[in-house]
């Protein structure tokens, strides 16, 4: 009888998939990003909006978004133009670099989930809306805390651009010699990812209470209540569901389950 896994390969974001509990990293830097560039103030929550984007394209859509652009034409009199974003782009790199380290910490259970899935011959891809050269300042951080996945693309490695495109998905596919891209499973806490893998071809997981849409401090995670859990869970799952993901979770921890499920499927000739 042949044990070996159905699954090839599972491809995590980064950023409230494996490391920084509610993706706090890039969204606060882009309000103080924007402070920066123009003195022109944005919320955490309109910050959150476009994640999972490339960080230029995050930051353009977050100027479009109809509360920014109607107070930046209050300051300046017209719309958020590309010259604008280039600017706060420019302030956000310096700023992402120097805070990226703080927020490397594993979310809970994922070090142990990821060498589980190691250990049953399964390959670890990755790919995030970070760009290369913050990505440079992630990785060895992570990997002092145990990440060491086994494929790494950022969101400018490739010419073709980033999210909800496959091409970051695919390009783990390629550099993992995975043959099938069915026996895939990419595993995201914003729909631009989602997206990303189902273009890609592949089983999808959101996660609902570790990443950008709950938006809860890992202090605040523990100390909640179910009901206060039951509420972020609501908001995270209106989003998250526009992605048609094939399952959502909480957080990793509940990612062992999900994978003895696609495997059966698999098993029975089904597909993503």
């Amino acid at each position: 009888m042949n044990n070996a896994p159905q699954i090839q390969a599972v491809i995590f974001d980064w950023a409230g998939t494996i490391v920084d509990f509610g993706s706090f990293a890039p969204t606060s830097i882009f309000v103080e990003a924007f402070k920066q560039g123009f003195d022109f103030s944005i919320s955490l929550e309109e910050a959150r909006v476009p994640m999972g984007l490339g960080k230029w394209d995050h930051i353009k859509a977050v100027g479009k978004l109809d509360s920014v652009d109607q107070r930046w034409n209050q300051c300046f009199g017209r719309s958020m133009n590309d010259d604008d974003v280039d600017r706060i782009y420019e302030m956000f790199m310096p700023l992402q670099k120097a805070k990226v380290s703080d927020h490397a910490e594993p979310i809970l259970n994922a070090i142990d989930v990821v060498d589980a899935l190691k250990d049953k011959g399964i390959k670890i891809g990755s790919c995030s809306g970070y760009p290369r050269e913050v990505m440079d300042v992630l990785i060895p951080v992570a990997a002092d805390y145990g990440y060491k996945p086994d494929c790494i693309v950022a969101t400018d490695d490739l010419p073709q651009g980033g999210r909800p495109a496959p091409f970051m998905a695919l390009k783990n596919v390629i550099e993992l010699g995975v043959t099938n891209v069915a026996a895939c499973i990419k595993v995201d806490d914003a729909v631009p990812g989602i997206d990303e893998g189902h273009n890609a071809g592949m089983w999808t997981v959101g996660l609902l209470l570790s990443g950008n849409e709950a938006g809860l401090t890992f202090e605040e995670y523990q100390a909640a209540d179910e009901t206060t859990l039951s509420v972020a869970r609501e908001k995270a799952r209106k989003v998250m569901q526009k992605a048609t993901p094939h399952y959502l979770i909480d957080t990793i921890s509940d990612l062992p389950q999900v994978i003895e499920d696609i495997e059966r499927r698999l098993a029975a000739g089904e597909r993503p």
